[in-house]
């Protein structure tokens, strides 16, 4: 079994696409013993010691090239052992270790199927860097796919960074590469050294890494992400008997990195965040927080968007077990946790997924379909098994490893439509000649069934701006099978409405009440998100109008209607208090406000309370998507810009009677229909004199009489504050 010199120069120069079946130890043709070849660059001398049997001699190879490719023959007819290569190098210095040639694969040819099928749900045990121990040997296994490479080799500080050292092997026609490397543990830094379509040698960070050095520095490290304890598990118990749709959800949006700082003006890490965001949020009596995306991101300014590591959280505030001990954190504190999750897109940063082999592997060649005009990213191509699979395993990775409670994504109109953003011609109609993505709809819905299926209890909740009809159906019934949407409607009619002077209210009443004629379409949202206090937008105390006192009654106002009206809530971080200033990434929020006069501390507790009222009535969040949860009293007093509705329990037939008065003028002795006679406490008054009100309202009640009114079989007469809302409950 003599290497020919083609093979020869395969290995020295790193271009065999197989070299296990050069390197390592391997059963001469005829039966008369054994051959051992090792490529070790830089070696002076190289020997061959059996790992198990004792009494068995050791064996010196011998050079047959300068580059360090040694080999030798063994003349015995036994079969082929377990060896260990011992290696003396140049300077004098031995180390000994199993020989990376000498294991076989790691991944089946059942894996390989199924990856290349689409169908492998936890494809991230197999590919990456995997920490295993094979024939009592610990170290680690790397397997990456890259079907048009002409070779791949694992670099790392284990190897010096040498693509000689750890040349790959592919395995079949599925395009993984893969090797396995005795001694690595977790924390070794490691690149792929890719030789690309072109012969072009780039260094590529791992799709599947699990963590990352902290940016601007982007190579992988292997880590372990099983070997957390997790103690939550009457929460995950709960969360699968549990159903999203009639449960309260009331999220708060943080950016992790600005919520607040440190002394020094440093972000909190992980563990630091848990103990006091945990404690504000429960303080808050919000039920779940969502982080914007925290996968790894080398453009801090993306705010996360644009992510290069889909499997790692970013390492700017810690490890994968640190953000694990912020979720189980979280979670024993009755609290979900929601991420931003961005299958939309990628930037095309040289080392990440971009062109990965020298071709458009995971995005589309044609920029007509395979890069976003607006974000300068590229566009996965959905259609593509290995990279749907990529992304479907990405979300159940997340839900499994870090046992997130949910999965917002980012951009889905993005996704659906073929001429997003996108002008005549710039574009390539589908195989009926429309504009639907029909490879990204079947990619969403299977998604979607697999993370509801997988994980019960989990939502997934689309933000997705236009009128795509079903995306929070289930697939069988032609839907995209999301969990919630994003009412983006909602949140611009009613955005607009209150950026309104007053006296002009009374034009635009529609914009309050259009949500409803559409409401029982879809399961709604109702955000005010990071996205409507950034971009000059202003904060959402600059939107309202008016002086100090009308500003502050007015963002009560909007906040109480967006807590009342049918849909679960999410606010952006800072809109509880009133921050005054648009939203900076690179600072913290304005907690010294609290401290500056009574209306942020004001509107801080209005939310604790509309939290409190929240959570302890069911009519507010048990029948969001029934047509007996809601109904209005009266929407057609748009002279005095004045809303009445009824939020029901059907199953207890309890109600709450909700009146907005949204000009700056008290209202007395106003008239409201209400379903049931008897008296009526007022729960909720934004106008109050803890929240920075003039605390006009109802004090003491009322008192309903039966005297028709607004369609109702009772009514009685109101004080309404001005620019308010008032929230009333029978008495019994």
């Amino acid at each position: 079994m003599v290497l020919t010199q083609e093979e020869v120069r395969s290995l020295v120069e790193t271009q065999h696409r197989s070299p296990h079946e050069l390197l390592g130890m391997h059963p001469l043709g005829d039966g008369s013993g054994l051959v051992v070849r090792a490529l070790v660059p830089n070696a002076a001398s190289v020997e061959v010691q059996p790992a198990h049997e004792k009494n068995m001699p050791g064996l010196k190879l011998n050079r047959v090239h300068e580059s360090g490719l040694f080999e030798a023959i063994i003349p015995s007819p036994q079969g082929v052992y377990a060896y260990d290569l011992v290696v003396t190098d140049r300077a004098g210095h031995m180390r000994r270790g199993r020989d990376p040639y000498s294991f076989l694969p790691t991944l089946g040819e059942s894996d390989l199927y199924l990856f290349g099928k689409g169908d492998e749900r936890r494809i991230y045990e197999k590919l990456g860097a995997q920490l295993r121990t094979i024939d009592g040997v610990p170290g680690a296994s790397f397997a990456v796919w890259a079907p048009n490479a002409r070779r791949v080799s694992v670099v790392g500080d284990f190897n010096n960074w040498d693509g000689r050292c750890h040349a790959m092997r592919t395995l079949g026609a599925s395009g993984v590469w893969e090797i396995f490397v005795p001694g690595v543990g977790e924390g070794e830094h490691y690149k792929f050294e890719i030789q690309n379509l072109h012969g072009h040698l780039v260094l590529k960070t791992d799709p599947f890494g699990f963590f990352f050095e902290t940016p601007p520095k982007n190579a992988a490290i292997v880590w372990d992400t099983k070997k957390f304890k997790w103690t939550d598990g009457a929460w995950m118990q709960r969360r699968r008997e549990g159903n999203p749709l009639r449960s309260p959800m009331s999220i708060y949006e943080v950016h992790p990195g600005s919520w607040r700082k440190k002394s020094m003006g440093e972000s909190f890490n992980y563990r630091e965040l848990a103990g006091p965001l945990i404690q504000y949020v429960k303080q808050m009596g919000f039920t779940h927080v969502e982080f914007m995306p925290v996968a790894e991101h080398a453009f801090y300014p993306s705010w996360g968007y644009q992510i290069t590591g889909f499997y790692a959280p970013t390492s700017r505030y810690g490890t994968p077990a640190d953000f694990q001990f912020l979720v189980n954190a979280f979670h024993e504190a009755g609290i979900g946790v929601l991420i931003d999750w961005v299958p939309a897109h990628f930037p095309r940063d040289d080392w990440a997924l971009a062109r990965f082999d020298g071709t458009a592997l995971y995005e589309h060649q044609d920029p007509r379909k395979g890069e976003h005009q607006d974000w300068g990213t590229l566009i996965f191509n959905y259609g593509r098994h290995e990279v749907s699979n990529f992304l479907t395993a990405n979300a159940l990775f997340w839900c499994d490893r870090f046992h997130v409670d949910g999965l917002r994504v980012d951009a889905v109109a993005s996704m659906l439509y073929l001429d997003y953003s996108r002008k005549e011609g710039e574009w390539i109609p589908n195989q009926f000649g429309g504009r639907e993505n029909i490879e990204a709809i079947d990619f969403i819905r299977k998604f979607n069934y697999l993370t509801h299926v997988e994980f019960p209890g989990v939502a997934t909740i689309a933000e997705e701006s236009t009128a795509w009809p079903l995306v929070t159906r289930p697939p069988y019934l032609g839907g995209l099978g999301f969990s919630f949407k994003w009412n983006m409607g909602w949140m611009h009619d009613t955005l607009g409405y209150f950026s309104h002077d007053p006296v002009h209210r009374k034009y635009h009443q529609n914009d309050l009440t259009f949500a409803m004629l559409y409401h029982h379409h879809e399961n709604f949202i109702l955000p005010l998100s990071h996205d409507e206090v950034v971009h000059g937008k202003g904060s959402l105390l600059r939107r309202m109008p008016g002086d100090d006192w009308q500003r502050f009654a007015n963002l009560r106002a909007l906040l109480a209607y967006q807590w009342m009206f049918p849909g679960k809530k999410l606010l952006f971080m800072g809109g509880e208090f009133g921050q005054s200033d648009e939203w900076d990434s690179n600072g913290e929020l304005q907690w010294w406000l609290l401290e500056a006069g009574p209306f942020h501390r004001g509107v801080q507790r209005f939310v604790e309370d509309l939290n409190k009222l929240y959570l302890s009535t069911a009519a507010l969040w048990l029948s969001d998507y029934d047509p007996g949860g809601f109904y209005w009293i009266d929407c057609s007093d748009q002279e005095s810009s004045i809303l009445s509705f009824v939020r029901r329990n059907p199953e207890q037939k309890r109600e709450l009677a909700v009146v907005l008065s949204l000009t700056p003028v008290a209202r007395y002795q106003y008239r409201i229909g209400l379903p049931r006679p008897g008296k009526w406490r007022e729960v909720l008054n934004s106008d109050a004199s803890i929240y920075g009100g003039g605390n006009v309202g109802n004090l003491g009640g009322v008192m309903a009489r039966e005297e028709k009114w607004h369609k109702q079989s009772c009514s009685a007469e109101l004080t309404l504050p001005p620019l308010g809302v008032i929230v009333l409950e029978p008495d019994s």
